[in-house]
């Protein structure tokens, strides 16, 4: 596996084979301190993103090796109309493995069936952060123990948040997990993972009100409600701050409940939360640099080049999602799967195509 675009890449032996190295190099990271000498991590970073992008670094320097990269599409030859396929082929001559954010859906995915050198998505707009979703599997297994027998809360919006898709699609691969969508109308859950969870028999329900729900979950997963993802500034400041994580709202959680959250926070979690024991978004972010290690070393020894284009595609009419890598870049290919029932979805943003 060299290119990691969703955690459905990831099988779950794979993820359990790198929690199983996150936990070795947490427990003597001296041992792994070489492990990528003259190795190099370019950071390919075309939407800001300092906690990801230093996270990435952080891992492989700790690890013995060098980053290059930039932080911004401005600071890149995208300013001057370059695809994102060009410049990962560019890039990919200078490092040995690349991490990718961009602010349109399906990106990595056009980036990645272009090259050769290993390559992890790390945002990909609203879709898919597989990257954060391990940091968050790990999360859960080093404090809670275990990755089965869960209800798991996700609160805020789940519309536009990638790391809400890629957790969701990730627990589906273990057993007895039980989900709680809270969200209000305007930003609940896409379509498709909808679709995925009722396909899978995974039990879940959707409500608006916190407080209905809190009292069962296991983990409370809190999101930001993403202000530079709406078209409608006076849309994003009406749902801002909808859902407010307290200290009375917790009085009202088990008292072995933790909560998470990707960061950064803007108000959905009150400062005064920050010291109640249940509260592991900081241990998360920390988690993030291990895991991002393990994956650093699991994909430069990796032999096999999956695929990210599936074989039997079919070209179809241009997408209609407004915030899909095709509608800024003209030559992709418009290409779409076909499910058992006839939907079509787009290979790169998986939105559902309407001929």
């Amino acid at each position: 596996m060299k290119k990691l675009i969703s955690p459905l890449d990831l099988s779950t032996t794979e993820i359990d084979q790198l929690l199983a190295l996150a936990d070795r190099i947490i427990d003597d990271p001296a041992a792994y301190a070489h492990k990528c000498d003259g190795k190099i991590l370019a950071t390919l970073f075309f939407e800001p993103s300092t906690r990801t992008r230093l996270s990435f670094e952080s891992a492989m320097l700790r690890l013995g090796g060098k980053v290059l990269g930039f932080s911004s599409a401005n600071a890149s030859s995208a300013a001057k109309g370059e695809t994102v396929a060009d410049t990962a082929r560019m890039v990919q001559c200078y490092a040995d493995i690349i991490a990718m954010r961009h602010p349109r859906e399906g990106a990595a995915t056009a980036a990645a069936a272009k090259i050769e050198c290993p390559l992890i998505n790390a945002g990909d707009g609203g879709h898919q952060h597989p990257t954060q979703t391990l940091t968050d599997l790990l999360t859960i297994h080093r404090l809670k123990g275990r990755l089965n027998n869960l209800t798991i809360g996700l609160c805020g919006d789940l519309k536009f948040g990638r790391t809400v898709h890629s957790l969701i699609r990730a627990m589906m691969r273990y057993e007895g997990i039980r989900f709680v969508l809270v969200s209000p109308r305007e930003l609940m859950i896409p379509d498709y993972v909808r679709e995925e969870m009722i396909a899978a028999g995974y039990p879940f329900r959707e409500v608006e009100n916190l407080e209905d729900a809190i009292g069962e979950m296991d983990i409370l997963y809190m999101t930001r409600v993403q202000g530079e993802r709406f078209a409608d500034q006076e849309e994003y400041l009406r749902l801002r701050d909808r859902y407010i994580l307290d200290a009375a709202k917790m009085k009202l959680a088990k008292p072995d409940m933790i909560v998470m959250h990707p960061l950064p926070r803007v108000n959905e979690i009150a400062t005064e939360v920050d010291d109640d024991p249940r509260a592991a978004y900081f241990k998360q972010a920390n988690f993030g640099r291990f895991v991002r290690m393990a994956l650093i070393l699991t994909m430069l020894e990796s032999k096999t080049d999956n695929r990210v284009i599936p074989e039997n595609t079919e070209v179809l009419g241009n997408c209609q999602n407004p915030h899909c890598i095709t509608q800024m870049e003209d030559s992709l290919p418009r290409l779409y799967t076909r499910n058992e029932k006839g939907v079509c979805r787009c290979v790169y943003c998986e939105h559902e195509y309407q001929g």
